[in-house]
């Protein structure tokens, strides 16, 4: 990988889908896109994009944001 190239959604990491990710925030997926947006992440959390064009964002930000853990 391309030190300027951006991680792809299809590489070994776990990934979750905007909707499963705001379900275990307990937030509603808009507020994730939204933040995205404006932001261009989500409490430091950025997604990468799929194939499909679909966003994928890393499995362990549950845990992460759940925890105070604030990505830089």
């Amino acid at each position: 990988m391309n030190i300027h190239q951006a991680p792809r959604a299809d590489d070994a990491r776990p990934s979750l889908s905007t909707e499963e990710l705001a379900k275990g925030l307990g937030i509603k997926p808009q507020t994730l896109r939204a933040a995205l947006c404006r932001n261009g992440e989500y409490f430091g959390i950025r997604p990468v994009k799929a194939k499909n064009r679909f966003l994928r964002w890393p499995a362990d930000a549950v845990e992460r944001l759940t925890a105070g853990e604030v990505a830089k």
